[in-house]
């Protein structure tokens, strides 16, 4: 098979990623699903089409860009564990400064949580997902489909700074201010449970959903 499918596919990605979240479209599809129905549907479109584009790149022609080597299991194996903690304890909490937070008109700068460490802790864990699965994954497609992750992160957190910095104004620096002054509190057990639970669920998913094993 040639690259065909794999192009297809980053073209969908992006494309459902971007033309439901336009000003344009997004309040009539809010307006027809109503906002959970379009959060839950958004939700789906995006992870059916990340599956797709996986696989797709499993699928692309094969052109290694360096050896593999045994060891490079263990990088993603370690740096995983954090990927699923960082996740747990930002999902679903309130925060002013990035995507993804709920009910951010409770957020308590006080008590910010894993936003005193980093203000965009979902971008985060994505920048580390890609960085770390490039390490075993030495091919071209998979180098690009990696890669294009980890700066998708990187870049987005510059962006959503700007924008949010414009949005907010003054605000933005103060509550920032009042963030990083924050003292540190113990961090949710239940929620550091749950991103345990997670990684373990994906080590075991993980041969299920992607064909590949992530132990040595």
């Amino acid at each position: 098979m040639d690259w065909l499918e794999f192009t297809a596919a980053f073209a969908a990605f992006f494309l459902t990623h971007s033309l439901p979240l336009r000003p344009a479209v997004r309040p009539h599809l809010q307006r027809a699903l109503g906002r959970r129905g379009f959060t839950l549907a958004y939700s789906a479109l995006s992870l059916a089409v990340l599956g797709w584009l996986i696989a797709a790149a499993g699928r692309a022609p094969y052109v290694p860009l360096w050896t593999w080597a045994p060891w490079q299991y263990l990088v993603p194996l370690v740096v995983m564990l954090p990927v699923c903690l960082i996740l747990s304890l930002a999902i679903a909490r309130p925060n002013p400064f990035s995507f993804g937070g709920a009910r951010n008109e409770t957020f308590d700068p006080a008590r910010p949580g894993i936003v005193r460490l980093n203000r965009h802790p979902l971008l985060l864990a994505l920048a580390l997902w890609g960085t770390v699965h490039v390490v075993p994954n030495g091919d071209l497609a998979h180098v690009i489909l990696f890669g294009t992750f980890t700066g998708f992160a990187l870049l987005g957190r510059r962006l959503i700074d700007r924008r949010k910095r414009r949005e907010m104004g003054k605000d933005w620096d103060a509550l920032a201010a009042k963030v990083k002054g924050a003292a540190p509190l113990p961090l949710p057990l239940l929620r550091l449970v749950t991103g345990l639970a997670l990684y373990l669920l994906l080590i075991a998913a993980h041969p299920l959903l992607f064909g590949v094993s992530p132990l040595p």
